[in-house]
């Protein structure tokens, strides 16, 4: 009696030396929130603008990402497409690089410029992207906002630059560098007749693009979250040998001291947009009627 009390149940066993096979899950139909760890179907997050329904986290978008949310039914006129690096400085390894990013980013480099319309008005745009060598700021990047700039200039259209950026290329050294002041004499010449530049800073913006043309804006507005700054908070803390509070250079801390006018979420990005150049063109047309 008490022998069948105490008998042992017999389980299911797996023999040994025969590998557990693995569900098969297609590769990215899920995706992590890398804020909350949340784990949700990736098209449930691309109809959401991939923006995390659970926490509000705002996830990197490619250039014709950007493109296909905020300009009118995704349409560009695309500005010097074929423009290209061709290692300036001869540094090694850096032209198979460049070949590479560009094969698995499908841009010839980090920022698309071209012409759209937002809300039925008019705009010269440049959407940088984080997918090509972390956004980084060479020559050709340089080259092509400045043309921009210009273009925008002559044709008498506002200017909205989406930034996302590591900073200078080192691979193009000194010629990295002079980007920033390049860019920035462009838009001085455009601001300085009465053009209208609108900066959005996504995360991350930073290093020498933050230094030059995406602090430079008549309206300067950043997505939730996005990181803003020049130098990193490792390099930050030991020079001024301080702890740095959480939220430093994020978008809102940036906000709360002054250094942006707006945060906008994602999905009211492209109505605040409209809302800002239908005010500027109502200016033009008051200015040139009177």
């Amino acid at each position: 009696m008490f022998k069948d009390l105490f008998h042992k149940k017999k389980y299911a066993t797996i023999p040994s030396g025969q590998p557990r096979t693995k569900p098969d899950i297609p590769e990215g139909l899920m995706s992590k929130c890398p804020k909350c760890g949340n784990i949700q179907f990736s098209k449930e997050i691309e109809k959401n603008l991939k923006v995390c329904p659970s926490c509000g986290y705002h996830f990197r978008l490619s250039a014709w990402d950007r493109i296909a949310i905020t300009l009118d039914e995704g349409r560009l006129t695309e500005f010097d497409a074929d423009l290209s690096s061709e290692d300036p400085l001869g540094f090694p390894g850096y032209a198979g690089k460049v070949e590479a990013q560009q094969k698995s980013s499908g841009l010839t480099d980090a920022v698309v410029t071209g012409e759209g319309t937002i809300g039925g008005l008019p705009v010269v745009a440049a959407f940088m992207s984080f997918d090509f060598f972390a956004g980084s700021m060479g020559s050709v990047v340089g080259e092509k906002i400045t043309r921009a700039i210009e273009q925008a200039y002559e044709k008498k259209l506002p200017l909205i630059i989406f930034s996302t950026s590591s900073g200078a290329r080192m691979q193009e050294s000194i010629l990295s560098l002079m980007q920033m002041a390049k860019t920035s004499a462009a838009l001085a010449k455009f601001q300085g007749d009465g053009g209208l530049y609108i900066s959005v800073m996504t995360d991350p913006t930073t290093g020498g693009v933050s230094a030059s043309f995406a602090m430079l804006g008549d309206f300067n507005l950043a997505e939730p979250g996005a990181l803003v700054g020049f130098a990193g908070r490792v390099v930050i803390e030991q020079t001024i040998r301080q702890k740095l509070p959480d939220n430093f250079q994020t978008a809102e801390f940036n906000l709360q001291h002054g250094q942006l006018d707006k945060v906008v979420h994602r999905k009211e990005l492209k109505s605040m947009l409209t809302k800002l150049l239908d005010m500027h063109s109502a200016k033009g047309e008051t200015i040139n009627g009177g």
